[in-house]
C-alpha cells in the first residue's frame, strides 16, 4: 500500500484484487472438493466493505479518499445457507463454482488493467 493521496484509488484498487484473488482461491478449493462427502462451499465478503466504505459522501473521490483501509480486507466464510446438492452434505455446484470463477476472473484482470491506467496517468502527470 503506498501512503499518499495521489494514490488513493491505486489502495482500493489493490485491496479489491487482493479480494478477488482470495476469492478465486476459494472457488478453486471449491472445484477441487465437488466430490468430498460433507464439504460446504467457501467464499468472501468484500463488497460488502467496500460499498459501506464509498458511500454516502459527496463525490466519490472524496470517499475514496477518506476510506479506511484497514476496513477492506476480505473475509472468508463457510456458506451453510446454500442448498445441499447431494445427499452427503455436499453443497458445491460445479456450474455455479465455473460461472464465479470465470466472473471473479474478469474483475481480477479489469481491476489489474484500471490499476495500469491509474498509474499511467500519473506518469503522464509527471511528464515522463
Amino acid at each position: 500500500m503506498i501512503s499518499s493521496g495521489a494514490f488513493n484509488y491505486i489502495n482500493v484498487l489493490e485491496k479489491a484484487t487482493d479480494a478477488s484473488w482470495t476469492r478465486n482461491a476459494l472457488i478453486s478449493n471449491n472445484i477441487a472438493n465437488v466430490d468430498t462427502p460433507g464439504y460446504k462451499r467457501k467464499d468472501v465478503t468484500f463488497e460488502a466493505y467496500l460499498k459501506r466504505a464509498v458511500s454516502g459522501g459527496s463525490s466519490l473521490d472524496d470517499e475514496i479518499a477518506n476510506a479506511d483501509l484497514s476496513e477492506l480486507t476480505a473475509t472468508t466464510f463457510v456458506d451453510y445457507a446454500n442448498v445441499d446438492y447431494r445427499l452427503d452434505g455436499n453443497n458445491v455446484d460445479i456450474d455455479t463454482e465455473n460461472a464465479e470463477l470465470a466472473k471473479n476472473q474478469i474483475k481480477y484482470y479489469t481491476m489489474i488493467d484500471s490499476i495500469g491506467q491509474e498509474f499511467s496517468r500519473l506518469k503522464s502527470v509527471m511528464g515522463k
